[in-house]
Formats: C-alpha cells, structure tokens, sequence
C-alpha cells in the first residue's frame, strides 16, 4: 500500500537520548513486511517497574490478556513489540504464540515470563507465527546492539505515515529525570484507555503502584479525549515503564502517586502523553484537518466529554471540515444528538475566534465569508458553550476525506 504523507508530518524530530535502564533493538521479521524493521525489542535493568492501561475491548488481542494478567507482578524485563499482525482473534493459537514468544523472552532475559510484555498490531484474525518473532529475538539478545528511539518507534509501524515520539524532562526532589514516549497509530482510534499502542520510559524510581496512578490519570486527558474514527481496536495498548536508574544520582524513590515531589514529573508526563496523542490524530488516515473540539458550560466534565466526541465523531462534521465548509448546524446536530443537557436557547458557538451562534440562534454578526476563510485553515478549533453548568473538556480529531476509505477499503491488499 503507497501511503501518502500526512501534511501534518513532522519537520524534524526532538532529540531522544540513550535512557539508563533501557535497551531497544529492532529486527526485521519478514513476517508481513518486506524491507524494514517491524520487531521492537526493549530489554529492561532489573528492578524496573511497570504500568499499563488496555483497550476495553470484549475482543481483546492475546497480548492484551497477557500483559493484564502478568502486571499485577509490578516489574518488567522485557518489552516485545510487533507490525504486521495484531494477534487478534486468533483463539487458542494465539493464547499459545504469546506463551512462546513469553518463555522464550523469559529464558534470553534470565528472568520470569511475568516480566514479560508484549504488543502486537496489524490485521486481525490471522494467526501467528511465533518462531519469526523468537528467532530474531535471539539473534537480537546475541549481537548485544542498541538502537536509538526514533528506530524503534519505526519499527512499530502500520499504516502510520510518520514518527511519532516524544521526550520531556522533569526533576523529582531537584534531581532531573527523563521522559522518553513512542507511539503508533493512525485508524481505528477511538481509545477506551489509550491509543493502538504508546510506550513511555523514563529513568526515574517509580514504584508501580504510583506509576500507575499517574498513567490511569493522564490518559484520560490524552489518548481517551482522542478520535480519528469513532473505532476502538482490539489491541489499544499503553504502557509505563521506570528503570529507576536516577537513583543513582541520588533521586528519591516514588511510592505513591500523590507524592508532592512527583509533581513536576506528573505535569511532564501529562504533557508528553497529550503529544504523542495528538501525533496520532494528525496522522490519522487520510487527514487533511487537525480539529480540536472544546464543549463548555456542560453540567460536568464527563457530560463536556461526551459531547465533545460526539461532536467530534460525527461523520457530517468531519466531513464539513474536509469540505472547508462552516456548516456550525452540523455542530449543533450533534450536540443535540449526545443525550446530555444543553439548552437550546443559551447554545453558543465558535470558530476560532467567530461566534457563529449565539443565545440558539445565528449570531447577528455571523459573516459566511469569514467563517468559510476560516475553514481553510489545517488546525480548526471548535468551541461550543451549552449554557447549563460549568463543566469543560477538550477533545482532538481530523477530518474524514477520500482517502481514509482509500486506505482501509485496501488494508490487507
């Protein structure tokens, strides 16, 4: 499949570092794809712990339910990422693949299967292989080589048109610490915890339980307040892991999440998740629009969510945002359409800086011509006051055009 490039793509890539703690590898499989690395392998210090939020999916992939049932242990050695085959639907084939791939990871890391996780993406429903991925581990753990992040996250690509990572820094008691973050993903986004798949390192000693108060409270401000096609995959996966390294340098241990000396690290990872989310967004398939949908004056923040992506997932909105046009009745359609309170004749709306609609009408100074300009812009921002609290939230999409039906009518061609 000829993908073409998201207009949102990237000039350049920040600057990732090696990270204490942590080993990528990548390998080409020759599983699905021809000429390109598509096995993640991350190997992992002793001691490092793990967080992770998955898809809510009742047709969840086998490496879902293998890393669900293995993080209660708290501490990874080993993350086991692979294109091309989602491991889904597969049935006890694929409950089978991933105690392979699990035992044999565990075996080259010295270490016990429950310190192993694993991701897989691509199609559904085709069964998997498991010695492609257990013999390139091999040679991997063999030839002792690392790869840097940006490396990685290619090697995890589907149909994603380009990298999307992230990197922060923070300081836990005044000791710096690092944030790296990979993503992947472009359709079926509609996460019901996170995005196809996303994996956060860092360096700093975080024990799991607080690590994972953090991950469950910024994901729903990030990867869950995300939509390219109102879809929630089988494999929806995020992951956190801490080597613990900066203990080195005389960083405190953290072991819970409402420590006030994780708060600077907590705003960190907040803000790296909400740019690999929006990275996904903007890479969504065949985007040509970057929407960000704001709902205010809602009865809560929940019921502002909901609404948000009610807005945001109507296919008439997005379609009026490829067209470049300012069709705000779209808008108020889905508003209505959301179930929650709104009053009809307090609604407002803008874009950008336009009201369009004011006290459930036209504004009286609504310009067609303005609002159509407008409409042209890459990044359109959406706001919309319902009148009936003071509840808020903030949702991202993109456009729906040709060429989302041009690459999933033709997925596994």
């Amino acid at each position: 499949m000829d993908l073409q490039p998201s207009p949102f793509a990237p000039t350049e890539l920040p600057q990732m570092d090696a990270l204490d703690g942590f080993r990528p590898m990548t390998a080409a499989m020759g599983m699905k794809y021809q000429g390109r690395d598509d096995l993640l392998v991350v190997e992992m210090t002793k001691g490092t712990s793990v967080a992770g939020v998955y898809t809510k999916s009742k047709c969840c992939s086998a490496p879902v339910d293998w890393c669900k049932e293995h993080q209660g242990n708290g501490s990874a050695r080993m993350l086991v990422v692979n294109a091309g085959n989602a491991n889904a639907f597969t049935g006890t084939h694929g409950v089978s693949s991933v105690t392979t791939v699990g035992e044999a990871a565990a075996k080259l890391a010295d270490c016990s299967p429950s310190e192993i996780f694993m991701a897989s993406t691509g199609v559904i429903g085709e069964p998997l292989d498991p010695s492609f991925i257990t013999s390139a581990m091999e040679h991997l753990m063999k030839d002792g080589n690392s790869v840097d992040w940006h490396t990685a996250s290619a090697a995890t690509m589907t149909t994603d048109t380009f990298l999307k990572v992230a990197t922060a820094s923070a300081d836990i008691d005044g000791v710096p610490v690092t944030i790296h973050g990979i993503a992947k993903g472009s359709g079926m986004i509609a996460p019901d915890m996170a995005t196809m798949l996303s994996f956060v390192f860092t360096d700093a000693p975080i024990a799991a339980r607080a690590l994972q108060d953090l991950l469950s409270k910024h994901v729903e401000t990030s990867f869950n307040a995300t939509t390219v096609d109102s879809d929630t995959s089988t494999s929806d996966t995020l992951m956190a892991f801490a080597s613990g390294a900066a203990k080195e340098r005389g960083c405190a241990e953290i072991s819970e999440g409402d420590d006030p000396r994780v708060e600077t690290f907590s705003d960190a990872l907040s803000a790296l998740l909400k740019d690999l989310a929006k990275l996904v967004v903007k890479d969504g398939e065949g985007a040509s629009k970057f929407l960000s949908i704001t709902v205010e004056g809602a009865e809560s923040d929940e019921a502002a969510k909901r609404v948000a992506l009610a807005i945001a997932n109507s296919p008439l909105v997005k379609t009026a945002a490829a067209g470049e046009d300012a069709n705000w009745g779209r808008v108020v359609m889905a508003v209505g359409k959301a179930g929650e309170m709104a009053d009809r004749d307090k609604l407002a709306i803008w874009f950008g800086s336009m009201r369009l609609a004011h006290e459930g009408q036209r504004d009286p100074d609504y310009s067609e011509e303005v609002a159509s300009e407008y409409m042209k812009n890459a990044e359109i921002d959406i706001c919309t006051h319902l009148g009936v609290g003071e509840g808020s939230a903030t949702v991202w999409t993109c456009d729906l055009t040709h060429g989302y039906i041009t690459i999933n009518g033709d997925y596994r061609s």
